[in-house]
């Protein structure tokens, strides 16, 4: 089945946007998605088929996954995403099982963000959630950013103490695509759960923070605010 599925995302695959994805995605040699295989496909097309193939088996899931092809990657992603809403305790346990042992191949910044926060985030909500410190604390980049894009899904919950401290551990992270996240995840706890703890983060490390992170968590504040956090930063 998995050739199947293989042949209907590569038809909906053209040369033009292969070219467009690869430079988007940063695959050139020593660039962070260096070596990964575009075919062009968009992402509406590839959710309409991982919808169509939702009853894929996870080891037919776990084919594609393995795929060096970055749209048979996320197709299996977001059809264990789609399983895992509808699936009951034992499957939704078995599919964040598989995610945490496949890590490998969640290797780009998009693949991370469509599957984190639904799979590994969801599942620990009520749940011990130093999985999320190990990661945090990984040498792979892409477990790194599973940690802080995973607590998301807390943040829709209004509960921003995990993020917080993740936060607090990715500061000195020296990779821009880690500095974004946790500054994207600093902004969200502003605009969902309380503007007070975010500015107490930035109060207490506004002056370490990489600049990029910073800026990121400021984009909701007035021009004023942003001045402020902005002259405290160290050069």
């Amino acid at each position: 089945m998995e050739e199947k599925i293989k042949e209907e995302i590569r038809q909906y695959g053209t040369p033009e946007k292969a070219k467009i994805l690869q430079r988007f995605f940063k695959t050139g040699k020593g660039e962070y998605g260096e070596g990964d295989i575009f075919l062009g496909v968009s992402m509406p097309q590839q959710g309409s088929i991982a919808k169509r193939f939702i009853f894929l088996s996870i080891s037919e899931i776990e084919s594609l996954l393995r795929s060096p092809e970055h749209e048979f990657r996320m197709v299996a992603l977001l059809i264990l995403v789609y399983q895992y809403e509808k699936g009951d305790t034992q499957k939704q346990q078995e599919i964040y099982d598989f995610y945490l042992s496949h890590t490998q191949w969640i290797n780009n910044w998009d693949l991370v963000d469509v599957s984190a926060e639904h799979i590994v985030g969801t599942f620990l909500q009520e749940k011990d959630k130093s999985p999320l410190f190990h990661l945090a604390q990984s040498a792979f980049l892409w477990e790194r950013r599973i940690s802080i894009i995973a607590t998301f899904s807390f943040l829709k919950k209004k509960k921003p103490k995990t993020t917080l401290a993740i936060a607090e551990i990715l500061l000195s992270d020296s990779h821009d695509l880690i500095h974004k996240a946790v500054g994207w995840m600093l902004r969200e706890i502003g605009k969902r759960c309380s503007t007070e703890e975010e500015k107490e983060f930035l109060d207490h490390y506004a002056s370490k923070m990489p600049r990029t992170m910073l800026r990121y968590a400021l984009e909701h504040f007035s021009e004023e605010e942003r001045k402020k956090y902005l002259s405290k930063k160290e050069y």
